[in-house]
């Protein structure tokens, strides 16, 4: 497992935009999958919005996934794996890069067919615990033509990334302008955001 941990840094480092392709196993991202399918049919996936606190707003012109939190309190046996694999990477990421994370949150997402997020960052104007952003995608055999690829703004380049299972995508959180094209099949991630306090 460290092998993918210090390939996620090494491509950090090199580009500002760190990927690991197989930092989620197939069998994890099954159990996860059904996890969400379980939560949607059971109305718990919620529509996400934007800002926090006061400041949340819900427009589906800017964003139109659909999501729902990660906790321990849950004691899902899969929720749990993930959490004990981020609690790895981010002793490695601590211990390599002294990159001082405290803490994490971490939430499904899930994009329907026709379904996207406008350009944006991942940090809110009155909160700046959020250091890097860390998206692991679940999706099976996903195709170009499929759309729902997260999109990366840097300078005058731009980095289209197919969200295919297993890959996880790393970045800081108040640096980089990135959005995710509009989906042609349901898309599914765990999306979330280390922090310092």
């Amino acid at each position: 497992m460290e092998n993918d941990f210090e390939t996620l840094i090494e491509s950090f480092i090199k580009d500002n935009v760190g990927i690991a392709d197989h930092f989620i196993s197939h069998e994890l991202s099954q159990h996860l999958k059904q996890n969400m399918a379980t939560l949607l049919k059971q109305k718990k996936m919620v529509p996400a919005g934007t800002g926090n606190q006061a400041e949340l707003t819900h427009d589906t012109n800017v964003r139109s996934d659909l999501i729902y939190w990660l906790d321990r309190a849950h004691h899902n046996p899969h929720e749990d794996d993930f959490f004990d694999q981020v609690d790895d990477f981010v002793k490695y990421l601590n211990r390599s890069c002294f990159a001082g994370i405290t803490d994490y949150e971490f939430h499904y997402s899930l994009y329907q067919t026709g379904s996207f997020y406008q350009k944006h960052v991942d940090q809110f104007k009155n909160n700046t615990s959020r250091k890097y952003s860390m998206i692991s995608y679940l999706n099976e055999d996903w195709k170009e033509e499929d759309g729902g690829q997260l999109v990366i703004y840097q300078n005058y380049n731009t980095k289209k990334i197919n969200p295919t299972e297993g890959k996880t995508v790393f970045f800081k959180s108040n640096e980089l302008q990135h959005e995710v094209l509009v989906t042609q099949q349901p898309r599914m991630s765990i999306t979330g955001w280390l922090k310092r306090n």
